[in-house]
Order: structure tokens, then C-alpha cells, then sequence
């Protein structure tokens, strides 16, 4: 831009990776030309919060997924699977999927599920992101279909220090990837998991694994935002519970926004 000519520069934010943070707009002022930040900061902020996170706070801004009925169920009694939203809801979380760079569940979706967690919008097969499994012990099925999709996608597991190492080869064999944390208050230390994905450029990760991740990462004070997918139907009284629409405020996630996608209403919640 300087040896352009140019005399004029708005900027919405600079950069608060230490390694360049206001050089740049030093050096345009150093020559001469006009510079103004601050236009709609507070949008640019958001389209960019998950490179804030990672140079400030060493992880990826975290998404929590969440989908339960009206009557705050989901699953069928046993455990058993069922589909909560509408195509709608499932169009736009797939694009969610497409606009994050990694997905994580914990084990136990894996057992009950077998997800794939790709998308599967139209056209945008190859924006899949990265699949990222919570699996303390390595009880991974080699028959999941994340694993037999691993190298067509990339696929990680996180296991515990201890977990048993034929088990990690055999994942290996099939493509997977194992990093290893310590262990941590219900299963894994969630903080090493996630500065070690930091630490691999993961910006933005988005969490569909269910309530008990869901719960695991609030506890750990690790969740900046959340949607949660209500779908107008009851399940029952022996259905599954989900997460409380309070735990999300009481975790310091206040409600922002409510919008309805197709027959579902989504409530976004988002950490001051």
C-alpha cells in the first residue's frame, strides 16, 4: 500500500498476534498516510474471534453444539438415537460444520451414534472438518465410521497418557491420529487438549458431543459460545435429559439472540 500510493487506510481492528500487533499500521503512518480504526470493531472482532482466541489464549474459540426437544430430551429411553430438528436445522449445522476447522464429540457419542460428522451440503463435501474424538481409554471401535473414513478425512483421538498402546497401533493402522493428555477430572485434561490444538492452528472448533462434553467443558470454564436447538416435539418423561437452558447462563454464557430455522428455534449464547 505504500509503494502504491495509497493515503488513506480504515481499518475495523488490528491484529493482537504479538508478532505483528500495530507495525503495520505504524509503518503506513510512518509514511505518511491516514490511518482510522475502529470501523464496526466490534463485527470484525466476531468474524475473526477465533484467531483472537488462538493468539491470546493459546486455543480455539470453542462452539457448543447442543439439540434437544421441548421438553428438554435427547435421546430415547435407553440411549436410543433419534432425530431431534428439522432439515432446516440440519442444512445449517452442516454448514457450521463446513465453517469450523475441527469437530469434536466425546466417546460415548461414538458408542451410541457412530457419527461421521462430515459435511454433506451440495458442493462443499471437501470443507469436512477435522474429527476429533474425547476418548480417554482408546475404546474407539476400529469398525466406526470415523475410523473407516480417517483418511479420507483427517481424524484425531485424544487418549489419556495410560490408554492402552495396541489399541492406539491399531488406530494408527487405520489412519487415526491418537495425541496423548493427562488425565483429568472426568476422563481428560480438556485444557492440554485444547492448547495442543491450538498450538496445531486450530481456530475454531465446534462441539456436538452430546451433554456430557458439553457439561465437561463448562465445568472447565472452556466453552465461548453456545447454540442451542430447541425442536417442537416432546420425547418423554424417560427420555435422555440434555443440558439445562440455565447451566449455560450460570456458566457465564448469557442469551444474545433467538432466531426460528425452519420449525426449531436456535438461542445463542455467548460469553462477555
Amino acid at each position: 500500500m505504500i509503494a502504491a500510493g495509497v493515503t488513506r487506510v480504515i481499518a475495523a481492528t488490528g491484529d493482537p498476534d504479538e508478532r505483528v500487533a500495530g507495525r503495520g499500521f505504524a509503518r503506513l503512518r510512518d509514511a505518511g498516510i491516514s490511518v482510522e480504526t475502529g470501523v464496526m470493531e466490534a463485527e470484525a472482532r466476531r468474524l475473526n474471534a477465533g484467531h483472537v482466541a488462538r493468539v491470546t489464549l493459546g486455543r480455539p474459540l470453542v462452539t457448543l453444539k447442543l439439540a434437544q426437544s421441548e421438553d428438554g430430551k435427547v435421546a430415547l429411553p435407553g440411549g436410543k438415537p433419534v432425530a431431534i430438528t428439522g432439515e432446516a436445522s440440519r442444512a445449517r449445522v452442516h454448514l457450521m460444520r463446513a465453517e469450523s476447522d475441527a469437530i469434536l464429540v466425546g466417546i460415548g457419542t461414538v458408542l451410541a451414534d457412530d457419527p461421521e460428522l462430515t459435511c454433506r451440503l451440495p458442493g462443499m463435501e471437501d470443507r469436512s472438518p477435522i474429527r476429533i474424538v474425547l476418548d480417554a481409554g482408546l475404546r474407539t471401535p476400529l469398525g466406526a465410521k470415523l475410523v473407516r473414513g480417517a483418511r479420507e478425512v483427517s481424524t484425531w483421538v485424544f487418549a489419556a497418557v495410560d490408554a492402552p498402546a495396541d489399541q492406539e497401533r491399531a488406530l494408527r493402522d487405520a489412519g487415526v491420529e491418537v495425541l496423548r493428555v493427562e488425565r483429568g477430572e472426568g476422563g481428560l485434561r480438556l485444557d492440554q487438549a485444547l492448547q495442543l490444538l491450538g498450538a496445531r492452528g486450530i481456530t475454531r472448533l465446534m462441539v456436538e458431543g452430546g451433554p456430557m462434553a458439553a457439561k465437561a467443558l463448562l465445568a472447565a470454564g472452556l466453552v465461548d459460545e453456545a447454540v442451542m436447538l430447541i425442536a417442537p416435539r416432546m420425547l418423554g418423561a424417560d427420555a435422555v435429559d440434555g443440558l439445562p437452558l440455565a447451566a449455560l447462563v450460570r456458566a457465564g454464557l448469557p442469551e444474545v439472540s433467538q432466531e426460528r430455522v425452519g420449525d426449531d428455534v436456535w438461542r445463542t449464547y455467548l460469553r462477555g
